[in-house]
């Protein structure tokens, strides 16, 4: 397939000033094993902050859990973004997949139209099917906390292509964009969702908001496969202030949920 490269030099010449000024360093590379390894490994560097790396290939991605994230050359959005957070209280670091959930969802919808929602804890749905998904990772600790924060979105899949039966692509939704629109997109988003919640010393009341208002498992009838075993099925009826996910008298804070209806 004829797939069209993102444009490095607009992404960086657009981070000297407007919202991408917020980013360092904004890098596009044609291949690498996984762009969060990358951004962890440069993280043993304690000045290297807000940059962003993307690969037109990604052969050795990770998605949570450990699985596989491979992406075909030029058909995805493969993108890490290394933040570092000082003075965060470590138990509110697990916020910041959540904020990057809201700000692709957000990007989605201006930049594509696209009726983009969010899936507890970490995916971003496009009807039934998972369209993109999100990783976080700390990668220094201390006083200012390294977190690397992994997208991976499918703009240009076809069906033989995806990752899981279950997902799909914006292409396949009809959807035709620009990748590098779109990653614009997601960059001002995060970097304008980020700088809000240090301004408000990082404060959640409003990203969970945002969040909630975003998110399509309230509401539904789940199945939650928590480590260890355990199993809860019950309908979500909201998103605690601590991000966790409320189903009937539980809250879960790590799982694998399924949305029973539609059977996602």
């Amino acid at each position: 397939m004829n797939r069209a490269p993102i444009d490095a030099q607009r992404l960086q010449s657009s981070s000297a000033a407007g919202p991408l000024s917020f980013y360092e360093r904004i890098d596009v590379v044609e291949s690498t094993g996984s762009t969060n390894a990358d951004l962890v490994a440069r993280a043993a560097d304690s000045t290297a902050d807000r940059q962003a790396l993307l690969a037109e290939e990604q052969v050795s991605g990770r998605g949570r859990h450990a699985r596989t994230w491979v992406s075909p050359p030029r058909a995805q959005i493969s993108l890490s973004i290394l933040v570092r957070l000082p003075d965060i209280d470590p138990t509110t670091l697990g916020w910041l997949p959540l904020l990057t959930g809201v700000a692709v969802v957000d990007a989605l919808r201006r930049s594509t139209g696209a009726d983009a929602e969010l899936k507890w804890p970490n995916d971003v749905l496009l009807g039934d099917r998972k369209l993109a998904g999100i990783l976080a990772e700390v990668a220094a600790t201390g006083a200012a906390p390294a977190v690397v924060v992994g997208i991976g979105l499918n703009v240009d899949l076809d069906e033989s292509e995806l990752p899981v039966p279950h997902a799909t692509s914006l292409t396949l939704a009809g959807i035709d964009t620009d990748r590098t629109e779109l990653v614009a997109a997601i960059l001002a988003e995060f970097a304008a969702r980020f700088s809000a919640w240090q301004q408000a010393g990082w404060a959640t009341s409003e990203i969970a908001a945002a969040y909630r208002q975003r998110c399509a498992t309230i509401g539904v009838e789940v199945r939650a496969e928590l480590p260890g075993g355990q199993v809860i099925t019950g309908v979500a009826t909201g998103i605690d202030d601590t991000g966790r996910l409320l189903i009937g008298d539980s809250a879960v804070s790590a799982g694998d949920v399924s949305h029973l209806r539609g059977q996602y």
